[in-house]
């Protein structure tokens, strides 16, 4: 199982499949053809449906451009047999002949894989991939979730993970002061300053709360609008986990390095969902987004808080359980309506999480590793509309 710095990626929203993905291949392909004098770009499927919604086309021509005109076409209604976010780059000379044509998927957490290739194989770091695993290795060592990231990555996971919530305080700092309406045509204004206001008004109970949606909120319409952001475990569900550590920073006074040890253990558990099942929401729905980013801070708060290796997993069990069959559906394909809304509301998720594994010993029925096991069955099951089309659910309100 690979680093979780793979999992963590730091850049610019709204996407990491439509955004962060595709300005990648439009960087390699670019890189490969700068004498060329024209571009051609096909986007098919869910990478088309909701490419405009998710800026996919200003990343690629904000690439392509530069070096030569690009012309963007695009084909919702054709789905290419390994995922559904495909594109096709071409790039002609100046007589109109074909120099190369090469076709990229983008699937998930900005990675890409090319026509003809597997999945990216990448350094394996972590021999155990099943939670159930490391938990046993938690009984026979005495150690934590996150010791077992510090035994198996480099020494250089520290300053990263550091690196990253340096760039997770300062997204929900930006965005709690910004003001406006959100890019795209729905005409969302920015709603974190208000409720960040608001909660000051109520008792400690409901302001508690009041300023975990006002920091999810941050997060995700700086992501909405483009800026710098990290995934967590994607652009969609940057605001979950930013706002729950962010929170309990200001809040409780946890250290950074406990903070960052939190990181270690929600990374962990995404690492695993995103090996072993996915986390792309054109892959499995929203479920593999905000589900997944409501486990890795539900685990993050739990372990924060002392929970025991087993209440950890338990809370990031109930994380991700509570959000099976969650579609993705975005009005317009903008990464707007619900989906800022639903990052409110599993930062909050994952509060109550932790704190309903705190009231138990971790015993429970159904394991970690066996919801994302159901969560990718469900994610397969779902049709298509469901999943980053702009066709069905939401999407289809007019």
């Amino acid at each position: 199982m690979e680093s979780i710095k793979q999992l963590y990626k730091i850049g610019h929203g709204p996407s990491s499949s439509h955004t962060m993905g595709p300005l990648k291949a439009a960087q390699e392909f670019g890189s490969r053809h700068r004498d060329a004098a024209s571009f051609t770009v096909t986007l098919y499927g869910a990478l088309a449906g909701t490419g405009k919604g998710h800026m996919t086309d200003v990343a690629i021509l904000g690439e392509l451009t530069p070096i030569a005109p690009t012309e963007i076409i695009w084909q919702p209604d054709i789905f290419l047999p390994f995922h559904p976010n495909g594109m096709t780059f071409r790039a002609f000379d100046a007589e109109g002949k074909e120099l190369e044509a090469s076709t990229v998927y983008s699937i998930g957490g900005g990675d890409i894989v090319h026509e003809g290739e597997e999945r990216p194989v990448v350094k394996d770091v972590y021999a155990m991939e099943k939670i159930a695993d490391i938990l046993d290795w938690t009984k026979q060592t005495g150690k934590s979730f996150w010791e077992y990231v510090n035994d198996c990555e480099d020494s250089d996971v520290w300053d990263y993970l550091a690196e990253v919530w340096r760039v997770m305080k300062e997204a929900v700092e930006r965005g709690i002061e910004a003001e406006g309406v959100l890019p795209g045509g729905l005409g969302v204004r920015r709603k974190a300053i208000s409720y960040y206001l608001h909660a000051a008004g109520h008792n400690d109970s409901l302001r508690s709360r009041g300023l975990v949606y006002a920091y999810a909120l941050a997060v995700s319409e700086e992501n909405a609008s483009g800026g710098k952001i990290v995934t967590a475990p994607t652009c969609g569900s940057c605001g979950v986990l930013p706002a729950v550590l962010y929170h309990l920073s200001t809040s409780k006074g946890f250290s950074d390095k406990r903070i960052l040890r939190a990181l270690a253990t929600a990374g962990l558990f995404g690492s695993v969902v995103k090996h072993n099942a996915s986390v792309s929401g054109a892959e499995v729905g929203c479920q593999g987004e905000v589900g997944v980013a409501c486990a890795m801070a539900a685990a993050a708060a739990s372990q924060l808080f002392g929970g025991t290796p087993a209440q950890i997993e338990y809370s990031a069990e109930m994380g991700l359980e509570h959000h099976l069959g969650l579609t993705c559906d975005p009005v317009c394909g903008l990464v707007q309506i619900p989906c800022i809304e639903r990052n409110a509301y599993a930062a909050a998720r994952a509060l109550d999480s932790n704190l309903y594994a705190s009231f138990s010993d971790g015993r429970h029925s159904v394991t970690f590793d066996r919801i994302v096991e159901v969560m990718k069955q469900t994610g397969h099951d779902l049709p298509s509309i469901y999943k980053e089309t702009a066709q069905g659910g939401l999407a289809a309100i007019k």
